[in-house]
């Protein structure tokens, strides 16, 4: 098996010229009506901060395959690379990073920002987690008010493929020609180094 090296962090998702998909769980009350709109209803809470992530088994990791109570159906939530780009820039860490806080005090004070973002490990289809990260962006206030009102391109529930997916999996067959293609995201030199993507590589 040949040796390949891949960022410690790097964003990874389904994106065109315009559009890049984040994905989120839901209950049918939120999801449905979402999906058939193309925007969120009003049992959708914005005074709570959303989670969206561009790595479809981030999700089914947190979902259990779209299963678990109040995550029953999975929204692959198309929104503008321009919006996804101004949460980012308009971003904090939700938790201390020496490799890009100069100390607590730099990284509090960040926190006024309203979107946070998270670097967790990345999951195969077993759940297992992997050796690089993925991200995940959560969004408050002016951030989650964009992404309801402007960002959202469009909204489709995909919590058909997920149990496919999950059921081919529990018997053990292979499938990534079935997950969503996603490939490296083109990330800005500035905003690269604002989220710590220089941190290093793996090899797998």
């Amino acid at each position: 098996m040949v040796s390949v090296d891949r960022p410690f962090r790097e964003i990874r998702g389904v994106y065109d010229a315009d559009t890049i998909t984040m994905y989120q769980a839901y209950s049918p009350q939120i999801a449905v009506p979402a999906a058939a709109s193309g925007r969120f209803p009003a049992a959708f809470k914005r005074e709570r901060m959303t989670w969206i992530k561009p790595s479809f088994l981030w999700m089914m990791y947190r979902s259990g395959w779209a299963s678990k109570p109040g995550q029953e159906h999975v929204l692959a939530v198309r929104i503008s690379r321009s919006g996804f780009e101004w949460a980012l820039r308009h971003s904090a860490f939700a938790h201390f990073d020496s490799a890009v806080h100069q100390d607590h005090a730099q990284w509090k004070t960040s926190l006024a920002a309203p979107v946070r973002i998270q670097w967790d490990p990345e999951r195969d289809t077993a759940f297992r987690p992997l050796p690089f990260r993925s991200l995940q962006v959560g969004l408050s206030g002016e951030a989650a008010n964009r992404y309801c009102d402007e960002w959202i391109v469009g909204i489709e529930d995909v919590t058909g493929l997920a149990h496919e997916i999950g059921r081919e999996v529990a018997a053990g067959s292979h499938v990534p020609d079935r997950l969503p293609a996603e490939k490296p995201y083109p990330t800005p030199p500035d905003l690269r180094e604002q989220l710590g993507m220089g941190t290093g590589v793996v090899t797998l």
